[in-house]
């Protein structure tokens, strides 16, 4: 069985706390073992205070180590008036000799030994000084074992040591304030945390529940609110917005694709159709009408060759479709577009114009697809009995085909969005015409492709002009490089 995972917002808010909780435990533990360490620290350096007082009280002395220590009156004598007394249960200390014989102890050892480990009395015998903690009846003491010395020589080892049963209830009262303070603290920065972390998504649950309205109700116009912040919150939703508009966008086109398609398929099926039956009924019996039929039909499959192929030709764009370059000469181009659409111009002239050979490096099929595009379009909206001009000249560093037809031209609104892909300026005209909207879409991807652009003039009652550049092939005109062709 699948666990259900928490939400983001109990993640984040259990991470925040788990990482806030890991800091407070360090900062207890550092404050713990710094006031710890400060209090021992204390603690041994007045132990070492006292053995320093003691050993130069001896040595003033001038007695041995037997009558000097084993005299209790002389040993509450060494010690100076500040310091709080041997009497006192605080304070310990123990004297041996060289050989760690027991020599004597303070009374408030109370018959009790302090240990004095071999390691320490190696060290105080060799002039060092040795700290060492231990427990001594219920309560722990600090122990500083000294070389004692007199005339300059060691001549026994000295054990001043302290209880600390103060230290550990100050450290046990700073643990317990320490420990109540944490914990009021981590609840706080839980709760805090909860409520940041809330706030904080707050935005993208409305993103969310935004998003969740528009696929339920499959409305694309709907717009996810924006933050009131310019974070990444605010670039969140901004992206979803253009997203969204974008797939509006792509909706909407295709729905008018789809609608368009269906209409141009739909009306030369429909006719042929009607033709295929007369001719199988065996009505048309002239040989003159038989003729004539039979040229409908191939004028209506032409026309659908050309949208399947156009159709096919942009399903290509999608996923990248790669230009094969080599030399075009753009003069041969523009001849054979023309005598192949002549047949089809049906009342209206072609004439090609151009005064010298330009060539180019690029697809030649789709340059010829994109000139028979335009070409085929120009036709279209001319009337019978006008012309359509096909000039090719050079333009600097590129190279430019102008197709001039004399027909209405383009209301100056349709002129920024000709080019886009279904969209037709006159709807009915176009539908008359056989066109789908696709041609000036398919024009506009194989000039870009080589790293030209594409552009309309027109006027209204004066034509319209569609002007393709393309990059020459190289200065002066020189043998094309197939390396450069495209961007």
């Amino acid at each position: 069985m699948r666990r259900r995972q928490r939400s983001l917002r109990t993640r984040l808010a259990l991470s925040y706390s788990l990482f806030f909780a890991g800091v407070l435990l360090l900062m207890i533990v550092g404050i713990y073992w710094l006031v710890r360490q400060a209090l021992l620290a204390e603690v041994s350096q007045e132990l070492a205070t006292t053995v320093e007082l003691i050993q130069q009280d001896f040595a003033e002395s001038a007695g041995l180590v037997s009558g000097y220590f084993t005299d209790s009156e002389m040993l509450l004598h060494a010690l100076p008036a500040q310091i709080d007394g041997l009497d006192t249960p605080t304070v310990y200390i123990q004297v041996h000799d060289r050989d760690g014989a027991f020599y004597t102890s303070s009374a408030s050892l109370r018959g009790q030994q302090l240990t004095l480990e071999p390691a320490d009395r190696d060290a105080a015998l060799a002039g060092s000084v040795a700290t060492r903690t231990f427990a001594l009846g219920r309560a722990r003491v600090i122990q500083v074992a000294a070389p004692l010395r007199s005339g300059g020589a060691v001549v026994g080892v000295i054990q001043v040591a302290q209880s600390l049963r103060s230290v550990d209830q100050t450290l046990r009262t700073l643990m317990e304030g320490l420990a109540i303070t944490g914990m009021i603290t981590l609840l706080a920065a839980v709760r805090g945390g909860t409520w940041i972390v809330g706030r904080s998504l707050k935005p993208v649950n409305e993103i969310t529940s935004t998003a969740r309205q528009i696929i339920q109700a499959a409305d694309l116009a709907q717009r996810v609110p924006n933050a009131a912040t310019d974070d990444e919150i605010g670039a969140l939703a901004d992206t979803i917005n253009a997203m969204l508009e974008r797939l509006e966008s792509l909706f909407t086109a295709q729905r008018r694709f789809v609608a368009d398609v269906s209409h141009e398929l739909r009306t030369p099926l429909t006719a042929m159709r009607g033709h295929l039956e007369l001719l199988q009924r065996g009505v048309v019996r002239d040989a003159d009408d038989h003729a004539e039929m039979t040229g409908d039909l191939l004028r209506e499959v032409n026309r659908l060759t050309r949208m399947a192929n156009d159709l096919l030709l942009m399903a290509q764009t999608e996923v990248g479709l790669q230009l094969r370059c080599a030399p075009v000469a753009l003069d041969d181009l523009v001849l054979e577009v023309v005598r192949e659409l002549r047949p089809m111009a049906e009342g209206v002239a072609l004439h090609p114009q151009f005064t010298e050979q330009v060539a180019i490096t690029g697809d030649r099929d789709r340059i010829k697809q994109a000139l028979l595009n335009l070409v085929a379009n120009a036709i279209q909206h001319s009337p019978a009995g006008g012309a359509v001009t096909v000039a090719l000249d050079q333009d600097g560093a590129a190279a430019s085909l102008r197709v001039h037809d004399s027909g209405l031209g383009i209301a100056p609104e349709d002129l920024p969005r000709v080019f886009e892909r279904f969209y037709r300026a006159d709807r009915a005209r176009a539908q008359r015409a056989g066109g789908a909207g696709i041609g000036l879409a398919i024009v506009q991807w194989v000039v870009q492709a080589h790293g030209g652009d594409v552009f309309v003039e027109s006027a209204s009652g004066q034509g319209a002009t569609f002007v393709m550049r393309l990059p020459l092939s190289g200065p002066g005109g020189r043998e094309p490089d197939v390396r450069t062709c495209g961007r």
